[in-house]
Formats: structure tokens, sequence, C-alpha cells
């Protein structure tokens, strides 16, 4: 059994561990892990550009965190992979303001507004006589695709998944998945037009 099984299946060597990376009452990787761990975990491609001055880029080591060639994370935006793998592919845009919490997958090309919210979990509360935060997390990854581009101030709910080349409104909603080659506005956002391939224009839905 090698070490990390070891964590896994001893409940208190695991919480010791998880103590030694990040404070309880303060969920983000201490300054140690920042310098010396992050570095060497993150998977950054050529020419990708963290504004981390002024943005809270919290990777735990347990999880993957990776940006492609030639993405950008801009300003005052909050990255966390605490629950699961946050992966930019390449020419990604993460716009100012934006929240992404994995598990997420932005494929190439692909783009988030200002102050677009993205979470990849919701907290469990099946057991209504507990608080939700003591509960399992219920882990559904979001996935946008290729080239799609979701507008300023939109929220993507845990297990969205946007196909290739959709735009999204500013302020949608999205809750439900979203076909390839389609726009969606609304709260909870709806598609109201898709490109045909063979006619090669939109049409209204």
């Amino acid at each position: 059994m090698g070490l990390k099984d070891k964590l896994k299946s001893n409940k208190i060597l695991k919480q010791f561990a998880i103590d030694l990376i990040t404070p309880r009452r303060n969920p983000r990787p201490r300054l140690w892990v920042r310098w010396f761990v992050t570095p060497f975990t993150t998977k950054r491609g050529k020419g990708a550009l963290i504004r981390k001055s002024r943005s809270r880029i919290d990777v735990f080591p347990w999880n993957r965190f990776e940006i492609g060639e030639y993405s950008t994370i801009e300003d005052f935006t909050t990255v966390n992979n605490g629950a699961g793998d946050v992966i930019l592919g390449d020419r990604v845009r993460v716009g100012i303001g934006s929240v992404l919490i994995g598990p997420v997958v932005m494929e190439s090309g692909s783009g988030l507004g200002q102050n677009v919210f993205v979470s990849g979990f919701n907290h469990g509360y099946s057991d209504g006589e507990q608080n939700s935060s003591k509960q399992p997390l219920d882990l559904r990854p979001v996935v946008i695709g290729r080239e799609s581009h979701i507008g300023a101030n939109s929220v993507v709910v845990a297990g969205g998944k946007i196909g290739k080349r959709c735009q999204i409104g500013a302020g949608s909603v999205v809750t439900k998945d979203i076909d390839d080659y389609c726009v969606a506005v609304g709260k909870p956002a709806k598609v109201i037009k898709r490109y045909d391939l063979d006619r090669k224009k939109w049409i209204k839905t």
C-alpha cells in the first residue's frame, strides 16, 4: 500500500496531512504550499498568464490545476481546485472577477466574461438535520466546450455541460446541458438560436 492509500485509509493521518496543507478555519493552502509545492504541481503552458498578485489562486496538491498555452486568468479572480481538478485548455480567458471552483474543464479557445461564477459542486443537504457544510459534497463536473463564451455576470451550476462554439448571454444561469453551436440566454438559460452547419446561418428556435 502506497503513502497516498495509507493517508486515505487512516482518518488520523489523513487529517494530520490536511492540517499541514491548509488551516481548518481558513481553507486555503498554507504559505509553504504556495511557495514550495504549487509551482511544481501546476502545469503551465507556454505564454500562459495568471495575474495572481490581485487574485486568489487556491491550488491544492491533491488535485490537478492546468493552464494551457497563451491562456489568461485576469485580476481579482478566484480559482480553487480543492474539490476537483481545474483544467484550462489553450487560449482560454478567465475574465476579471470570475470564480472557478473545480471540478471544471474549459476547453481550448473558450472564455468567461467579467464576474462569471462556475462551480463543479454543491454542498450536500440530504440530511435536513445537519448543517450542509458538514455533509459530503455533491460533485458534478462542469465542462465548457471549445470556443464557447460565457457572458458577464453569468452562473454555470454543477453538472452543466456547454457544447462547442456556444454563446451564453450576459447574466444567464446555466442549469442544464447546452448543445454545440447554440446561443442561450436567461435564468435559467434557454436556447434561442442554433447554428445550421448545412445552411451556414443561425436559426431561431
